[in-house]
């Protein structure tokens, strides 16, 4: 395994302690919500959203105060990571729980 492998993993790991312990909130619509309302204090994005749909959340995010992870993955890996069986190419995070994610960005 190589380096990039190495941190990928680790993300992954510290992505999954958060949405076991923390609070978290899935899709696109609901991350624009999370974002104007400034309860966002992590935006994870998929490697293959739409660059209209990235720059619009990247744009939300600065005016909302919340840090982005672009995540190396696509949609599918996102949404293994969440637990959810279905594709995820947004997800916001209010509440790291037991997870450093917060901090380690």
């Amino acid at each position: 395994m190589g380096k990039k492998a190495k941190v990928s993993e680790n993300m992954q790991q510290k992505l999954q302690l958060a949405v076991r312990s923390g609070k978290f909130r899935v899709g696109f619509k609901l991350a624009k919500k999370q974002l104007r309302n400034g309860t966002s204090k992590l935006m994870i994005i998929a490697n293959n959203c739409p660059a209209i749909r990235k720059t619009e959340l990247e744009y939300l995010a600065i005016l909302g105060g919340s840090k982005v992870i672009h995540f190396e993955g696509n949609n599918v890996e996102l949404g293994t990571v969440c637990q959810r069986l279905h594709r995820v190419c947004v997800m916001t995070i209010q509440d790291a729980g037991d997870s450093d994610i917060l901090t380690s960005v």
